[in-house]
C-alpha cells in the first residue's frame, strides 16, 4: 500500500517513542528502590478539580451526550469571554471564540483555513514539534529559525523581517513556550506583528500555557494587541484537563463561519461531555484551586532549576511559565563520554531511572545539546530526580 509524500513528511514524535522505552523499563524496575520517575511528558500531575469531574457525571446522567454546534456550546463560548474579561481585563465576544477538540484541532484548522500549499510559516527554533506538522498537514513549509537564549528563544522583529520571502504567508509562535518555558516580550510581540501586518500576513499564537505565567510581564495575552491576532489555547495545562481533549481558539470575527465550516466537516463537533464538564472550571471554587495549583507548579520550578544548574545541566533562561526547563547538557555529556543529548537522556533512564526528553523533537538548531525536563510531577519526585542525577554526574 503506497503511503502518502504528506505523511511520510511527518517525522515520529520522539517525546512518544522515549516514552515508550521508558515505560517499559518502568514495568522492570517497578519494585526496585529506584522505580522510575518520569519528567518527560507535558503533564500535569493534578487532575481535573472536583466540581469539574461532578459536572461530567451530571452531564452523562443528563442524557447530555449528543452533539453540540460545531463552535461549542454558547454557554461555554460565553464562560472563555468571561475569563478573559476577569483574567486579562480584555473584551473578547463570545461569537469570536471557537471551541475545539484540544488545542490540537485548533492549530489544525487554522492552519488548513489560512495555508496554501507552499505558503511559509515563521516559527522559532526551538519549538514544540507538532506545530510545524499542522503546517505540513496543509501543504505549507514551516521555516524554523534558530533562536538562542539572548532572544529567550524566542523570535526577534530583524529574523522575522529578514527572514520574510514571497512564499511567506505569516508566523506561528508560542508564548509561554515548549521547550523552553519562556515568553515573548510583549513589545517584541507587537513590533513582529506590525511587520506580519505590513505584508498581510497572519499572526498566530499558541497561549495554551498562558494561564501558568509566573511573571506579570509575560503573563498578558496576544489578543491585548489586535483583533486580528489568531490565539489558540487549550483546557488541558492550566485547567488540568489533558485527557478530555478540549481547547479553543480566537479568531477575527470574519473567519468564524470559515472555522465553522472546516470543523462541521472535519471533527463534527468537540466532546460534548468534556464541555460540560469544561463550565465548572470557570466556577470561583475551580479558579481558586487552579491559581493554588498555578503557585505550586512555580515552587517547582523555583526548587528545581537551581538543582539542574548545580550539577552542571545549565539552564540558560528561567522559564516564567508552563512547567519545562530547557537544560544544557553538553557539559553533562562530556563528563559521560557520550555523543549528544539523545544519548544523555537514555543514559538518565537506564542509570538514574529519570525519564526525560532529548532536544531532538524541537528543532535541528543546537537542540542535540539540550534536555526537556518536565517539573509538572509533584515535588517528592522532583527531589528523587535531582539526588538520582546529583548521583549519576557529581
Amino acid at each position: 500500500m503506497q503511503i502518502s509524500s504528506r505523511a511520510q513528511k511527518i517525522e515520529p514524535f520522539y517525546v512518544m517513542e522515549v516514552a515508550k522505552a521508558a515505560s517499559t523499563l518502568a514495568r522492570e524496575v517497578a519494585n526496585s528502590e529506584t522505580p522510575m520517575v518520569f519528567l518527560n511528558i507535558g503533564e500535569p500531575d493534578f487532575t481535573a478539580p472536583p466540581l469539574v469531574q461532578i459536572a461530567a457525571e451530571k452531564a452523562i446522567r443528563d442524557g447530555k451526550t449528543q452533539y453540540t454546534p460545531a463552535t461549542g456550546l454558547h454557554s461555554l463560548r460565553e464562560s472563555i469571554s468571561q475569563w478573559y474579561a476577569s483574567r486579562f481585563g480584555i473584551a473578547i465576544p463570545a461569537n469570536r471564540i471557537v471551541v475545539t477538540a484540544g488545542a490540537s484541532a485548533a492549530l489544525h484548522l487554522a492552519c488548513m483555513a489560512l495555508i496554501d500549499p507552499g505558503d511559509e510559516i515563521l516559527m522559532p527554533d526551538p519549538s514544540y514539534p507538532c506545530n510545524r506538522h499542522f503546517v505540513s498537514a496543509a501543504e505549507g513549509n514551516a521555516i524554523l529559525i534558530p533562536c538562542s537564549a539572548e532572544s529567550r528563544f524566542q523570535l526577534s522583529t530583524e529574523q522575522v523581517q529578514s527572514a520574510w520571502g514571497p512564499r511567506t504567508r505569516g508566523v506561528l509562535l508560542a508564548s509561554p513556550s515548549n521547550p523552553t518555558g519562556t515568553s515573548i516580550d510583549p513589545g517584541t510581540l507587537h513590533e513582529i506583528h506590525n511587520v506580519v501586518k505590513t505584508h498581510g500576513g497572519i499572526t498566530m499564537v499558541d497561549e495554551i500555557y498562558l494561564g501558568l505565567s509566573f511573571n506579570e510581564q509575560y503573563g498578558q495575552t496576544a489578543l491585548a494587541l489586535d483583533d486580528n491576532i489568531i490565539s489558540i489555547n487549550s483546557f488541558s495545562k492550566y485547567f488540568n484537563m489533558t485527557g478530555w481533549r478540549l481547547g479553543w481558539m480566537v479568531v477575527p470575527e470574519h473567519l468564524v463561519t470559515v472555522i465553522e465550516r472546516l470543523a462541521q466537516n472535519l471533527f463534527i463537533c468537540p466532546s460534548t461531555i468534556a464541555q460540560y464538564a469544561a463550565l465548572a472550571c470557570f466556577e470561583p471554587e475551580s479558579l481558586t484551586l487552579y491559581e493554588q495549583r498555578r503557585h505550586e507548579f512555580k515552587a517547582r520550578r523555583d526548587y528545581f532549576l537551581p538543582q539542574l544548574n548545580a550539577m552542571g545541566l545549565t539552564v540558560p533562561v528561567m522559564p516564567d511559565g508552563a512547567f519545562y526547563a530547557w537544560a544544557d547538557c553538553s557539559a553533562a555529556c562530556a563528563k559521560l563520554g557520550i555523543k549528544d543529548s539523545w544519548d544523555f537522556a537514555f543514559e538518565a533512564m537506564n542509570r538514574a531511572h529519570v525519564a526525560i526528553t532529548p532536544g531532538r523533537d524541537f528543532g535541528t538548531a543546537h537542540t542535540q545539546h539540550f534536555v526537556r525536563f518536565s517539573t509538572a510531577s509533584s515535588m517528592e519526585q522532583l527531589q528523587q530526580a535531582a539526588a538520582r542525577l546529583r548521583a549519576m554526574l557529581l
